[in-house]
């Protein structure tokens, strides 16, 4: 590839979908001095951005991302709007970081298609379009180009088109934008050259495909890879649970193995990315006629492991179930996250509930209101018989025993469901309790 460089305070680009990936990567091209114009549908979020606040938990460089919005607002590099025209006319670069939903196994593909028609709407010759989003494979060409196309402008001729897979985790996004190599591919090699350019003011290094189809597939095939893996280590938990031995102490020594680098198991997979990988491959698998038996395999696995989390639970509960309360600690997707959409959490709640348990969940990173959600740890294990740990976060007292011990009921001897490999058995039960591990 070239090594021409775009000088950032020339850059004028228009973000749209301000979500997770969207925010961080706008606020990372204001950072090195470009101009970004945020887009987005929701009207609170923009309203709350514009005024400086934010829940997520990124930071640059220890700083946390309050800190880098407030910074960007005020010296006039980063505003968000609802109004896509403002970013069309303002801009000559456009990245899209919208979200295609997933609901039970079927696409909504409504979102990424009104952004298409949005910059399709002020589409310039020269401007250039980068699609960020996870995709079916084929979906750039044979969804987004077509929409584009409408306006009369030649996709390789009267503007650039591209797409670059994201490959952040939640909680890194400013320094894995940065440090994470990213793959790229044009419609011809004039937009993958100027992609490259837009990348290069933030990301390291970029990897060029033969095609965009290579890239759409290979994101997808990266969030399959892991649910695979996942769904491995969740069987083993399973065997282990019944053998009666520690499932983490197997994988750690296991992974003492040069070529062994087994992952960990948990109450299930969750987030945006892994639980909707297989949904975004299946169309066309389908499409092909390839079946896919091991990956949606290790998918139904990972999608039972909420139940089988939830027979821990009444498996130990010291009092019948329609009698006992269980105290929830984190439910956000992943550890350190306010992020719990998909979160597996949500669905051991919701299956605990229906087994007639009263839940107290207790996360103070995510900001969701739930009709179990409550604001203290003390409010969570008050009168509670049972501990269910889902995910790990800073500001939950998980190792409050004397808190446990004058909260919780007294009606039998209190158990704590470990998901997240957080105590040793010998101190939990010098303490009083009983632990069972996944």
């Amino acid at each position: 590839m070239s090594t021409e460089k775009l000088n950032p305070s020339e850059v004028t680009i228009g973000i749209f979908g301000l979500g997770f990936v969207g925010l961080p990567l706008a606020l990372s091209y204001a950072i090195r001095g470009c101009q970004v114009t945020g887009v987005d549908v929701d009207q609170n979020l923009v309203k709350h951005l514009n005024q400086g606040i934010t829940h997520h938990l990124e930071k640059y460089h220890d700083t946390p991302i309050q800190e880098v919005l407030a910074e960007q607002l005020e010296n006039g590099r980063f505003r968000a709007t609802c109004d896509a025209r403002e970013a069309m006319s303002n801009c000559r670069y456009f990245i899209i970081t919208v979200g295609i939903p997933v609901i039970n196994g079927g696409h909504d593909f409504s979102h990424i298609e009104s952004c298409s028609r949005a910059i399709a709407s002020g589409l310039k010759k020269g401007d250039l379009v980068l699609v960020r989003s996870t995709l079916v494979p084929g979906m750039t060409r044979e969804f987004i180009m077509p929409i584009l196309e409408e306006t009369g402008l030649k996709a390789g001729e009267d503007f650039y088109l591209a797409y670059s897979s994201e490959r952040i985790a939640e909680g890194k996004a400013f320094e894995e934008f940065e440090n994470m190599p990213a793959l790229i591919s044009g419609i011809n090699d004039a937009s993958t050259e100027k992609a490259r350019q837009l990348m290069s003011i933030v990301t390291r290094e970029l990897h060029a495909a033969s095609s965009i189809e290579v890239v759409e597939s290979a994101k997808v095939m990266e969030n399959i890879s892991r649910d695979v893996n996942i769904a491995m280590v969740n069987e083993f938990a399973r065997f282990c649970e019944a053998l009666g031995i520690d499932v983490f102490e197997v994988i750690r020594l296991a992974n003492t193995h040069k070529r062994v680098k087994l992952l960990t198991p948990g109450p299930g997979v969750g987030g945006y990315c892994i639980p909707n990988a297989l949904h975004y491959l299946t169309p066309k698998a389908d499409e092909l006629g390839i079946s896919l038996r091991l990956l949606r395999t290790a998918r139904k696995i990972n999608e039972d492991v909420p139940a089988f989390v939830v027979s821990l639970v009444t498996k130990h509960l010291p009092v019948p179930a329609k009698e006992a309360k269980v105290a929830v600690l984190g439910i956000a997707m992943k550890d350190y996250s306010s992020d719990d959409r998909l979160s597996p959490a949500l669905e051991v709640i919701k299956l605990l509930e229906m087994s007639g348990i009263k839940v107290a969940a207790f996360d103070p990173a995510v900001p969701s209101r739930y009709d179990f959600k409550v604001d203290s740890l003390e409010e969570a294990v008050r009168d509670a018989h049972a501990i269910v740990v889902l995910a790990k976060q800073n500001g939950i007292g998980y190792n409050n025993f004397k808190l446990f011990h004058n909260l919780m009921s007294q009606a039998g001897t209190p158990v704590i469901i470990d998901t997240k490999n957080l105590y040793d058995r010998s101190e939990v039960e010098k303490h009083g309790f009983i632990l069972a591990a996944i």
